[in-house]
This record gives C-alpha cells, sequence and structure tokens, in this order.
C-alpha cells in the first residue's frame, strides 16, 4: 500500500468522524439556491437569492410580528371525529399524525399583543397541519379570535393559508363558512378593522369566506390566491388563462388584493394600518 493510499485513508476516515449538520443548508425551493440555514432563517425565512417567500409556521410569525410580551390564547377542542370518517386512513389517525408533527392541536393558532405598539388579536393558519384545513376547530378559533378582539377593542389580522374546507368534517366544515361570516359582522357592529393577510396558498372554502372579507386584503410576494385550481378552471372554460393567473401581483392589478408586501416590511406596514384604522 502506498503513503498516498494510506494518506488518504486517514483523511477519509478523520472527514467521516465529523458531525456535520443535517439542517446547515436550505435549497430554496423556487429557485434552487442553496442557502446557509442562519442566514436564511435571519432573513425571515426569505431567499436572498430570488425573493421566494418559504412557509413557515405559526409560532414563526408570532415572533416576527409582535413586540415583545405577546401571549398565546388558550383554544377549546371541540370534537375529533364527529362523522366517524374513514377513507384510506381513519379520521383520529390522520389528526394524530398531524399533532405529532406540529405539536398543535388544529391548523390555527391565536395570539395577542402589541404590533409596533398598537394592540391586536392575531390568527394564523398553519398549512403543516392537514393543509391548513379548515373544520370545526378552525371555525372555534376564529370566532374565539373575533371575540378576543371584540373584548379587548383592537383589529383582528389573520394570516391564511389552506387548501380549504376539511372533507373528513363534510358539511360540519362547510357550516364554518356562515359562522366565521356572523364573527365578522360582530367585529364590523363593534367598529373593529378586520385585517387579511393571504399567503401561499390560499384556496377552496376559505378564500370563499373569511379569506375575502377583510377591511383590507394584504398579500405576501408570489402566493397562490383562487377558489378552484388553474386546470379545473381552464377545463371549464376551455381556455388558456392569463400568465400568474391566481398569482398575489396579479390579483392586485385586478383589485381583489390591495398591497403585495414582503415579510419583512409586514410588521410595519400592518402597525401603520392599524393606527389608521382605529382611533387613537
Amino acid at each position: 500500500m502506498s503513503w498516498l493510499t494510506r494518506s488518504r485513508q486517514r483523511l477519509t476516515s478523520f472527514i467521516a468522524r465529523r458531525e456535520t449538520p443535517d439542517n446547515l443548508w436550505t435549497k430554496c425551493k423556487s429557485c434552487g439556491a442553496m442557502l446557509y440555514t442562519r442566514e436564511f432563517e435571519a432573513n425571515l425565512s426569505v431567499c436572498p437569492e430570488c425573493g421566494h417567500h418559504e412557509r413557515i409556521r405559526a409560532e414563526q410569525r408570532f415572533e416576527m410580528l409582535f413586540d415583545p410580551g405577546w401571549e398565546q390564547i388558550a383554544l377549546t377542542s371541540p370534537p375529533d371525529d364527529p362523522l366517524h370518517f374513514k377513507d384510506q386512513k381513519r379520521y383520529p389517525d390522520r389528526l394524530k399524525a398531524a399533532r405529532s408533527a406540529t405539536g398543535e392541536q388544529d391548523a390555527m393558532q391565536l395570539a395577542q399583543g402589541q404590533i409596533r405598539g398598537r394592540q391586536a388579536v392575531v390568527g394564523v393558519q398553519d398549512f403543516a397541519f392537514m393543509g391548513g384545513s379548515m373544520g370545526i376547530a378552525v371555525g372555534n378559533a376564529f370566532v374565539t379570535a373575533a371575540r378576543a378582539a371584540i373584548a379587548a377593542k383592537c383589529p383582528f389580522v389573520l394570516f391564511t393559508a389552506a387548501g380549504g374546507a376539511r372533507m373528513q368534517e363534510g358539511i360540519l366544515s362547510l357550516m364554518q363558512m356562515p359562522a366565521t361570516t356572523v364573527a365578522i359582522q360582530e367585529l364590523k357592529d363593534a367598529k373593529l378593522p378586520y385585517i387579511v393577510v393571504l399567503t401561499d396558498p390560499t384556496t377552496g372554502g376559505v378564500t370563499a369566506s373569511y379569506a375575502m372579507l377583510g377591511d383590507v386584503h394584504l398579500s405576501e410576494p408570489r402566493a397562490l390566491i383562487g377558489f378552484a385550481g388553474a386546470r379545473v378552471i381552464e377545463s371549464t372554460i376551455r381556455q388558456k388563462l392569463p400568465e400568474g393567473f391566481q398569482r398575489a401581483e396579479f390579483l392586485v392589478e385586478h383589485g381583489m388584493v390591495d398591497m403585495v408586501v414582503t415579510r419583512q416590511d409586514l410588521a410595519d406596514t400592518l402597525g401603520r394600518l392599524i393606527g389608521l384604522l382605529t382611533p387613537a
């Protein structure tokens, strides 16, 4: 065995013993750039190369949005399987897997605190929990948030991210559409703002209800927003859809969304909006 071979074996053995974290690098899902994870997270999970906004968890949103001292709002737990639904798996098994993976009870989390010195109640739909789907628990959380905002006499800010209604709860999930609409009317009666921040993706029954009933609609860049999928629409109308159809920038141009705001500017923008929409 030559000295070169022995040296190569020693070097290989030394390198193999070194522990390299699995999450040291993050690959951008849009442009494919390899990003140093710490820098990517410090940039609020926004790719510095192409500006792609990665989907993030509810607690991350609360941390980047609120001033220090915010508090999470406790939620009640409705029955897990009201229809005893089963497809390829039992619904309770799907819930158990989602709760184990996310550490949350369901797809919407609530918190209360100050955004740039302005009091607000904030709700966040977490796409990581069964696609952020709207079921009884999400509807209950929405109503809880609206009434907490009324009690505190402050705005309700909602971050949406959902594939639509939760099929495992059938008609009970669709009943959350009128329930949340009534809660929004309660906010309007109390003369309190309801601000919606649309994130990627916001689709289905969520778009058809509370996601589009805000006083102001903001969106993160390039967020997918719509009811039915583009391919379903194309096959129905038998026409090619315009470039960028159902993306936030297209919807701003056509009056469905008021403003596209980068994640870095969201807290400042919401703070200014709350100041404009609520009395001093």
